[in-house]
C-alpha cells in the first residue's frame, strides 16, 4: 500500500501562484509514477501532470504547459506540483495518485494509478 497526502492548497487571485505538495508513505515511492488530477465535467477525472519514476521524463495537459511544473524529490518522497499564471478556472480539488511502473511512458489515464489522496482544495478568484 502507498498512502498519499496532499497539502499547499489554497485561495489565490488570478495570476498568482500555489505549490502543492504530495507525501508518500510506504512502498518505495521511486517505483512510482506521480501524477495529479483534478475532477473535470463528465470525465471520472481530468489529467493535469505527471512525472517518471526518475523526475526525467514529465507530462502536461495542454491546458497547463508552461505554467505548471511537476518536479519530484525521491529522497524526500514527495512529488510538487508548481502552478503560476493560475486562472479562475483553475479551480479544482486537486489529486495526487501513484501508478507501480518503471517505464519512462506516462499514462494520463485515472483508471491506471493504483493509489489515490484525498484531495487538495485549490481556489483562485477574479
Amino acid at each position: 500500500q502507498v498512502q498519499l497526502v496532499e497539502s499547499g492548497g489554497g485561495l489565490v487571485q488570478d495570476g498568482g501562484s500555489l505549490r502543492l505538495s504530495c507525501a508518500a508513505s510506504g512502498r518505495t515511492f521511486s517505483n512510482y509514477v506521480m501524477g495529479w488530477f483534478r475532477p473535470a465535467p463528465g470525465k471520472e477525472r481530468e489529467f493535469v501532470a505527471a512525472t517518471s519514476w526518475s523526475g526525467g521524463t514529465t507530462r502536461y495537459a495542454d491546458s497547463v504547459k508552461g505554467r505548471f511544473t511537476i518536479s519530484r524529490d525521491n529522497a524526500k518522497n514527495t512529488v510538487y506540483l508548481q502552478m503560476n499564471s493560475l486562472k479562475p478556472e483553475n479551480t479544482a480539488v486537486y489529486y495526487c495518485a501513484a501508478r507501480l511502473s518503471s517505464s519512462v511512458l506516462i499514462s494520463t489515464t485515472p483508471s491506471n494509478y493504483q493509489y489515490w489522496g484525498q484531495g487538495t482544495q485549490v481556489t483562485v478568484t477574479v
